[in-house]
Formats: C-alpha cells, structure tokens, sequence
C-alpha cells in the first residue's frame, strides 16, 4: 500500500474503484467458443433469412461453417476445493490433468492446487460453446482453444500439446447468461404502432411513420383462410402487388382471437394487408428489432438542414446495424465488405461499437483455404484488409490483429497469385471487379483503382505483420508495397492530364481519367502536396469527368475533398445531395441518389421498379465526415493514445458535437469566435487558425506558422479559446 502515500486522496479513490473493477471482470463468466466461429455461424443465419417475394434467396458465395470439434482448455490455480457450474453446447469430454472426468450433470469439482483443465466439444449442427462459473474458476477470452486433435500421451503416460497443435485465446460475445444457449441469440425487440391506417378494399394500408425494421405483428387474429401481406419503403411498393420486392402470403386457421407475430423480420414503411371475408384482424403494429448499440457521437450546428441529415444519417445506420454491419435491410440483408468498410468509419463517430466491427470483421472472411474474394469482389477483398488497418488505428487492439492476422495471411497469398506479368491484379475467372454502381464503367485491364487499393493492402499487412511479430513477412510485405506504390505512379500517372489514369490494357495505358484512384490517393497521402493540388483541379473539380451518383463513393469524393480543406464545398454538397433525398421525403438515406430522376424513377434500380434500397448503410456518411472533418477529431496513434482536434466549420457558423474514443469522449464547439474542447484521455492536440495570439486558454498555444497555433490538451480538462479572425 506504499504507493497510495505518495497519491491524492482522489487517485487512491480511482485506483481502489479500478481494481475492484478489474476484479468483477475477470469473474464474469461468459460463453466461449473457438474464435470467429460464432461468427462465422451467426452471420450464415442471418444472410439465409433474405427472401425476395416470398422465396428463399441465399448469398452467392461460398459460406463457411464453424469447427465441430473444439478443445478448450486452461491452466487453474484454486487455493482450496471447488465446485464448477458447467453448461455446454454440444457433447463433450472432461479432463482435469490429462484425466477423464465424469461430471455430474451441471457441475465438476476441482482440487486445492494447480490444475490443467480441458473440454472438448462436439457439435455439427451449432457451434461448440461452453459456459463455466466458479468461485474462482470463469469461462472468459482467457481460455485457450484449439480445432485440432494433437493430443499425445509420452512416455510418462502425461497427455502433452507439445505436438504442433495451434491454441488461440476463446472468442466470446460477453454473453453472460448461463440459461441461455449461444445459438438461442436474438437481438431485442420494442412494439411500435402504425401512425396511420388507410382501408382498401379487401384490407387495408399501414403507414409506420418513417422507414423500419422488424416483426410484423397481427393484432386479433381469427378465422381462416389466406392473408397476404405487401411491404413497401413507399406507399407506391406496398401498393404494387406484382413488383414489390417482399411479401408474405399466410394461410390461417385460428378459432380463437390471438396476436400474431411473423417470423421473420422486414424492412417497411408501408405495409398492405389483404384478406378474404373468412379472416377478422383487429389492427397491425409491429416489434421493431435493434441492436443495443449507445449513441455516443453528436452533431449540431446553426444550419437546420444539416442537423436533420446528421439526424437521419444516423437513424440510417442504426438500421443497418444488427448482429453485424450490413448493406441495406429491405433487399439484401448481407455483409458486403465494401458496405460494411463505410460502416467503420462511421461507427467510430456515431456509437464506436468495437465487438460488431469484430465480428463484421471475422464473419466477412471465413475459413481457409481461400478459394475467392471476399464476396467474389477483389475491390472487397482490399476493403477487408482496410477495415483492420483502421480498427487498430482507432482501437489500439492488438489481440484482434494478431488473431485474425493467419487468415490475412492467407488471403493475401491468394492476392498475390493473381497478378498479371507486370505484377498487377486485373479480372480473372472467379472474380468480380466492382469499383461502383455506374453505367459505362469499364472494368477492364489493370484498374488503377485495384492497385491503390491493393497498395494500401499490403500496407496493412507490413503493420500486422509487425503486431504479430512476424518480422521476415513485415519486410517482405513492406518492400512490396514500396514497389507497386512506385509502379503506380511510372505506369498510370499522366503529366498533361495531371491525374492518375483509369487503367492499364494489355500494357497501355487506357487515356480516360476517372474520380476512383485519385480520390483515394488524395486520402491515402500517395500524392505529394502539388499533385493533391494538381487532382483537385483536374478531377475533382472538373466537371467534364465523369460524375459519382452513389452515396457509396460521394463518401470517398467528400472525403477527399474535406481532406482538402474543401470543408465548405462539401458543406453545400452534403445539403444539394443529402437534402435532395430529404425533400422527396425520404427518412433514411438511399443506396442511389440521381437528381436528375423524377417521380418513380427514384424508386427503380437493377432493372425493377423498386429494386432500390431506400435505406443503406452507404448513405450515412455524413455521420463520418461531420465527426472527422468538421469536429476535427481523429486518432494520431492507435487507440487515440494521441490524437488531433482541428475544427473547420466549412461554412457554417456554429458547430458542436461529441465524438467518441476508447478513452472518453472529446467534446467540441467551435465558431469564428471561440473554440471550446473537452478532452478525453490520452495525449491531445488542438490546431486552430488565428490571426493573432489567441486569449484564454489559447494564450499558451505555440505558433507554428501561417497564423497557425496548437495547444496541448491534458485528459479531461475543458478549454476554451478566444481567436482574433
């Protein structure tokens, strides 16, 4: 206790809280299984439940399956005798030091000692899983688990592991119920009413209010015979009996008045019910389904068009967030690993939910060996890599990296046998190249798009790499990536263009420039400072390239430009876009927006009249650009251990708002007049422009040049700065 002497009677009051903290925590007991695999699991149920007018419509790629096998086991040391709760999904074996255990049902008793205790469980229809609370003995990640069977007996007749078998630290969701069984998860449901209710002849029309997701509930259900059920994101789809995109047709037979709720879950705004004289229904609502996820990050300012696109920006994504990040919830319902990328970047603003970036994370790559792109896309397979490179950088978690970095491992060497005789990757068999919605995009050749994205892989890797403490493969992948980067610039930048052009064919450059590369390249800081200058003229800015109609890459154009500083360009961009959606009454974001369509032709896509998604995880990103952008709030080392508050308000006159962190929440205003920061813990730094020395807290700020200043920011200290502008 000779440390608590030297400290304040606060910080003894901190740490004593800490430890006791740490010690509830490493005595929760939760369920555990092999890692990824209760992902992997998860996430195959939930892409199975999509249907399409009622009929089944699976992914189209290969899925993956959990172990059915799984060894668990760990090292234990009990001051005395104790008895074990033991529940576990599947069969299973029990050893305690290499012995065979019969354990009474639900329980096992452990000797005073140190002890090796081992579980191995059988399940093929769910994933092997076990649950495990004593009084010092807890099933947690701590655990080791295993999917091969190396055990050995030596020469002593001691089992060993020292046989090339691989145990990884146990994945787990932190469910804490013993009661219930991993593969019985649901997320939480609410009722909400229908707002409004419009009869028709044989039914009626319910209008819930603004777009939804969940599990239609009948309400008075009796009699028999069939009743079928429209949904619509508009009043035109749930009316349209040939071509909305779902529907359920139910055959009856209830005696008795009872509530029925449908089995599975749809996205709607609209719902039409259509019923014949033999059926009695008293009314309709719903059980809205969510993933309990806190809304940590916030946005405001003096424009209240902006407000209302951050508002339904992130209404937008709490929809598309479920058990994982997905595209859209009305069509697809899928992990695509380009929509889900977006999807980080804007949780990391909005709610910084780590575990669905996880398991979005494990659930996308699946097993080996690889046999495809992630999704069939290269472009996706890049995002893949993308998405780990910006979750350590904001998390700081070096245990995911280095328990998934074997199947990037993997991933990259299918990667790599791809390349063509320059050592570019351009379309085989088997493979999807994206890019964008976008008609008239060639896809053709070596696509400098791939190969910036393909740089910034490898990249990834080097730093992984790095994590894992696999040194050979970190220098390997870093010199590869110096290499191409060089290859990218001698092969597709164009001097009189001032621009990265849009391919390679059968070893020419293709002459036409497309936004794709030269965006990224803007952000991934692969140009220098006059070429950033150079693209912004030449592409960015210039309208005769051809313009970026999806949400899905206005994010990346206005990301670029913000990186830009062209804060108040995209400030009016975000209001022409966005708002446009808003004043055709949209209340979540779509997956196409084109101005230049009208009436029902916003509604179309993919060839059929509502075949577009009016509610898409793409379409929230202004979510990510608003937190990163305008707060200016960002990480400079993984984990916020130190990070960055440079406020640019792009034209507005006020902003304020809160952007979460590991360590805290930074908070943030800023006008022409003052800045005011509180900030999390970790080392922070403010940058503000100002044409004089600045007062108040900003008198200590250094100069840096240009009438710029900064000013360290200690943890959960509040500052405000006086500018003279």
């Amino acid at each position: 206790m000779y440390i608590f002497k030297k400290l304040s009677k606060s910080a003894c009051l901190f740490l004593s809280f800490f430890f006791i903290m740490q010690s509830l925590q490493a005595q929760t007991a939760s369920w555990i299984w092999y890692p990824g695999d209760f992902d992997i699991w998860m996430s195959n149920v939930m892409q199975n439940r999509r249907t399409e007018r009622g009929s089944f419509f699976p992914p189209f790629w290969k899925m993956d399956s959990h172990y059915a096998l799984v060894d668990f086991h760990k090292e234990v040391t009990v001051p005395a005798e104790e008895e074990v709760l033991v529940k576990v999904e599947g069969q299973y074996n029990l050893k305690i030091d290499g012995k065979a255990i019969p354990a009474s049902p639900g329980t096992f008793r452990v000797p005073a000692g140190k002890h090796r205790i081992s579980l191995k469980v059988y399940n093929q229809a769910h994933v092997p899983a076990v649950f495990i609370r004593g009084k010092t003995i807890h099933s947690d990640t701590s655990w080791l688990a295993t999917f091969e069977d190396k055990e050995w007996i030596d020469a002593s007749g001691k089992t060993s592991d020292k046989s090339g078998t691989t145990f990884v630290p146990a994945g787990s969701w932190g469910m804490t119920d013993m009661a219930v069984l991993p593969s019985a998860y649901r997320l939480p449901v609410k009722p909400v009413e229908a707002v409004k209710v419009e009869k028709l002849a044989g039914g009626f029309i319910a209008d819930f209010g603004r777009e939804t997701f969940g599990f239609v509930r009948l309400k008075g259900l009796r009699g028999s015979g069939l009743i079928t059920l429209y949904y619509g994101e508009s009043k035109e789809e749930a009316l349209s009996k040939e071509f909305c995109e779902t529907l359920d047709i139910l055959d009856i037979n209830n005696p008795e008045k009872r509530d029925s709720v449908l089995s599975l879950s749809k996205a709607f705004r609209f719902v039409q019910v259509e019923h014949g004289l033999g059926i009695q229904l008293d009314g309709i609502g719903m059980d809205y389904e969510f993933a309990p996820v806190n809304n940590r990050g916030s946005f405001r300012c003096n424009d209240a068009g902006i407000n209302k696109i951050w508002d339904i920006a992130r209404y937008t994504f709490e929809l598309n967030t479920r058990e994982f990040f997905i595209d859209g919830i009305k069509r697809d319902r899928w992990v695509w690993s380009g929509d889900a990328y977006q999807s980080y970047l804007m949780n990391y603003y909005a709610f910084f939910d780590s575990p669905t970036v996880v398991r979005t994370l494990w659930a996308q790559r699946g097993k080996d060996p690889v046999t495809a792109h992630i999704n069939t896309i290269m472009d996706y397979s890049f995002y893949w890599f993308l998405g780990i490179y910006d979750y350590y950088n904001y998390t700081g978690d070096k245990n995911f990296v280095k328990a998934i970095y074997p199947r990037m491992k993997t991933l990259m060497e299918f990667t790599n046998k791809r390349r063509n005789s320059e050592g570019l990757l351009e379309w085989m068999p088997g493979d999807w190249v994206f890019i964008d919605w976008a008609e008239g995009l060639s896809k053709e050749g070596a696509v400098s798009f791939e190969q910036v994205l393909f740089c910034r892989s490898l990249e990834t890797m080097a730093l992984c790499a790095d994590l894992a403490e696999d040194t050979a493969a970190a220098l390997a992948y870093r010199t590869q990536a110096s290499a191409l980067r060089e290859k990218i610039f001698s092969l597709y930048w164009d001097e009189k263009k001032q621009a990265l052009v849009h391919s390679r064919i059968k070893g020419k450059p293709a002459g036409n420039v497309t936004r794709y590369a030269n965006m990224f390249g803007i952000f991934f800081d692969y140009f220098n400072a006059p070429q950033k200058q150079q693209v912004k003229k030449s592409v960015l800015l210039n309208n005769d390239v051809k313009k970026i109609t999806t949400p899905y890459m206005r994010f990346y154009e206005l990301e670029a430009l913000c990186a830009l500083g062209e804060q108040t360009l995209v400030t009016k961009e975000i209001k022409d876009y966005w708002g446009g959606m808003l004043k055709l009454g949209a209340t979540s974001f779509w997956e196409e927006y084109n101005p230049d369509k009208s009436g029902a032709g916003h509604l179309a896509m993919y060839g059929r009249p509502f075949g577009k998604s009016l509610c898409h995880a793409w379409g929230a990103s202004p979510l990510y650009l608003l937190g990163k952008y305008y707060l200016g709030v960002k990480p400079l080392s993984p984990g916020y251990a130190t990070y960055l508050v440079e406020p640019s308000r792009g034209g507005l006159e006020w902003i304020e708002g809160t952007v979460p962190t590991p360590k805290g929440d930074v908070q943030v205003y800023a006008s022409s007049r003052e800045i005011r920061v509180r900030a999390a813990r970790g080392e922070g730094l403010l940058r503000f422009t100002s044409k004089s020395k600045p007062g108040r807290d900003g008198a200590s700020a250094r100069k840096t040049g240009n009438g710029q200043y900064e000013l360290a920011l200690q943890p959960g200290k509040s500052y405000t700065v006086s500018l003279r502008n």
